[in-house]
């Protein structure tokens, strides 16, 4: 239902953009999001994006991230910049709605100092 692409390695400082591709019952999806867990810490919350283009993200990456969609292409973006080590996780893509709530595999992204 969902993959995620994009993670690898980069500088501190450096950018990113992860993909994630929706198929199925695309229709019925209202939110769509980006998680992130790093090794041991619980999984977080990083961007979600309303199916009317409404977004939000915590304080830890805003003003450094943007979540943005192609609904034509059933894909949501991360564009990720300036970033730091702590960014260093596995990155999920969530799918939510009416009945619905699908999480893909992740993405590894590691952050070099």
């Amino acid at each position: 239902q969902l993959q995620a692409s994009g993670g690898g390695l980069v500088q501190a400082g450096g950018s990113l953009r992860l993909s994630c591709v929706a198929s199925g019952s695309t229709s019925s999806i209202n939110v769509m999001g980006w998680y992130r867990q790093a090794p041991g810490k619980q999984r977080e919350l990083v961007a979600i994006i309303t199916r009317d283009g409404s977004t939000n993200y915590p304080d830890s990456v805003k003003g450094r991230f943007g979540i943005s969609s192609d609904n034509a292409k059933n894909t949501v973006y991360l564009k990720m910049n300036s970033l730091k080590p702590e960014d260093t996780a596995v990155y999920y893509c969530r799918s939510t709605g009416v009945g619905m709530d699908y999480w893909g595999k992740g993405t590894l992204v590691t952050v070099s100092s």
